[in-house]
């Protein structure tokens, strides 16, 4: 994977500024009447990939989406600069301006807009519009505040957990959590806690369904960057890096999760989709690149 700092900012750093109290901590696992169930970050397993939608609505009365006002997260917004000797920082912002470029483009040919934010680095905890996160709960995406969060050392425990290795991976990470942006500005996710709220038991389904678009998402662009090389920010992706993609797709499987942390597999307690399922929906939005190809809701047998 080839890749130049780049010349915009779209990070925040609260690296090294702790965020302890407040909420209490992200709490996951629906929305009273029925969210989007979700596993528990960190804990069995080690980290997951999620999607966080707000959990203290029933507290607030608020409608959970990322327009809904609801808690202030940390306050900021992009930095100035970045030191250049930085590579995790520079790396981060990198791919989320490349990202995030990427669906801009893909919104205006829809004649629509794409609202820019920015991707949260932390380390040990911090603050959100969902509450507070710790480094055990893995990146995610907060509708809340409309912002992707990542801890500093998430990408060294993916590789000393799940032997996960190459910055592809880390970027595919990265991307996935901004196709849960897109679904949020989209609607998808208002639509998806509708249905699950409507029809409880298809809960978990609809859930994997979500994640597995994310999935299809972070290949869509991926493809782009694939057949349309260029010197900006991610320049180029080499076969290797693909492989390296759907690996890390594969490592975060629910029953990859559920066999290392018990030795079992529990099919129906699943909310991000298995392995193979993960690995699928990446390639096919590499394959097709389109947006249109990843609609997992609309397949049979995602």
């Amino acid at each position: 994977m080839r890749w130049k700092p780049s010349r915009s900012t779209q990070v925040e750093d609260r690296r090294g500024a702790g965020g302890g109290g407040g909420l209490g901590g992200v709490r996951m696992g629906g929305l009273g009447g029925g969210g989007i169930p979700l596993p528990i970050g960190g804990g069995i397993g080690g980290i997951v990939i999620f999607v966080i939608i707000i959990v203290v609505m029933n507290l607030l009365g608020g409608s959970g989406g990322a327009g809904s006002g609801g808690l202030s997260g940390g306050q900021g917004g992009a930095i100035s600069s970045l030191d250049p000797n930085d590579r995790f920082g520079n790396f981060v912002n990198t791919v989320t301006v490349d990202v995030q470029s990427f669906w801009e483009r893909e919104f205006q040919a829809r004649g629509k807009d794409y609202p820019e934010t920015v991707t949260v680095m932390f380390t040990e905890s911090t603050q959100t519009g969902c509450g507070s996160a710790s480094a055990a709960t893995g990146p995610f995406y907060c509708p809340a505040d409309g912002k992707v969060f990542i801890d500093e050392g998430f990408f060294e425990q993916l590789s000393t957990q799940f032997g996960v290795s190459g910055e592809f991976a880390h970027a595919y990470v990265i991307a996935h959590e901004y196709g849960h942006r897109v679904q949020d500005v989209v609607g998808t996710m208002d639509q998806v806690r509708a249905d699950q709220q409507s029809s409880p038991g298809r809960a978990n389904e609809l859930s994997i369904r979500l994640e597995l678009q994310a999935d299809c998402f972070a290949g869509f662009w991926a493809s782009s960057v694939w057949r349309t090389p260029d010197d900006t920010a991610v320049e180029s992706i080499t076969e290797q890096d693909i492989r390296d993609g759907l690996t890390a797709a594969a490592a975060i499987g629910d029953d990859r999760i559920q066999e290392q942390a018990t030795g079992t597999i529990d099919k129906e307690s699943w909310t991000h989709g298995s392995a193979e399922q993960r690995m699928k929906w990446f390639r096919t939005g590499f394959d097709q690149g389109t947006m249109e190809s990843c609609d997992t809701f609309a397949a049979a047998n995602p």
